[in-house]
């Protein structure tokens, strides 16, 4: 007899964990592709000023003419904010966005395992943290799924869909149909440290690291050299700006540390930057500086 595999179910509600510039975006095209979206934040107030900050691309659309006023109003009756895990009780798919720090997923998704009612499926928006782990944490391991969003989320429109070993082939269909309807592109990803893109993309913002720390050129000379000799749309290091300092550290130390190769080994520049706090566009400083509107000065 042959074995029959259930198609996607439909995601009609959507929690979001974060409400970064991460989970802001997904909560924003969540929204805009006709799903409840409710984003709930370790500080309550935060959540609030994430969905405040969602209305203010939505109108910056509108003037660009590239949204109508109906279609953000929409969007945003299906927006709100929450203050609890527990909030998302009757959410069909659940997206966790918070920092790349291991501890804090597994407690995240440890949390939704107990909250979230027994069909959900638990999705992680990590860019270099084991599936495999952080389902094992949720009580539920066949119903999670990586689902890494690239930034900035309404506008790149990759999504890699990973799965952990004991992911179900039904989470799998879903997540997937359901990122399309985001109007993302999916590739499909194995469960190894820094998936596909950040495995190829960390190496490289670390190199034009080690080449400041060790003089080849100024930022600006290393990212023009990229930018124009590579054909790459920006340069390394006002890359790893956008990205935050603090995340790119965090996925080269996973990878540095699961795959046991120096060549993933953090540039010590890297390291100092992030202890000095000097984040990227997000905190105004990083490898350039920034405006409060994020424009490199």
């Amino acid at each position: 007899m042959t074995a029959v595999v259930s198609g996607p179910r439909e995601i009609k509600k959507v929690g979001v964990v974060g409400a970064g510039q991460m989970g802001q975006g997904i909560a924003q095209v969540a929204a805009q592709a006709g799903c409840d979206v409710i984003i709930v934040d370790a500080a309550p107030d935060f959540a609030q000023q994430g969905v405040a900050k969602i209305k203010k691309q939505l109108d910056r659309l509108v003037e660009k003419g590239k949204l109508d006023g109906a279609a953000r109003d929409a969007t945003m009756g299906r927006l709100k904010h929450g203050s609890t895990h527990r909030d998302f009780h009757d959410c069909d798919l659940v997206i966790e966005a918070a920092p790349e720090k291991e501890e804090l997923k597994l407690a995240i998704f440890k949390s939704l395992g107990e909250v979230c009612k027994d069909d959900a499926i638990l999705a992680s928006n990590t860019s270099s943290i084991s599936i495999t782990k952080i389902a094992a944490a949720s009580g539920r391991a066949d119903r999670v799924i990586g689902m890494h969003f690239m930034n900035p989320v309404p506008v790149m429109k990759l999504v890699e869909i990973v799965r952990g070993l004991p992911t179900s082939d039904a989470t799998n269909a879903t997540v997937t149909a359901l990122a399309q309807r985001f109007g993302k592109t999916t590739i499909g990803a194995r469960d190894i440290p820094g998936f596909i893109v950040n495995r190829m993309l960390i190496p490289l913002l670390n190199e034009a690291c080690y080449g400041l720390y060790e003089g080849l050129g100024t930022a600006a000379d290393i990212d023009t050299g990229v930018r124009l000799g590579l054909n790459h749309p920006m340069g390394p290091l006002e890359l790893a700006d956008l990205i935050g300092l603090d995340t790119c550290l965090a996925i080269a130390e996973v990878l540095h540390r699961e795959l046991g190769d120096d060549k993933y080994r953090p540039c010590p520049l890297l390291r100092q930057y992030v202890a000095a706090g000097w984040l990227g566009r997000k905190v105004g400083r990083g490898f350039y500086s920034y405006d409060p509107q994020g424009v490199k000065s």
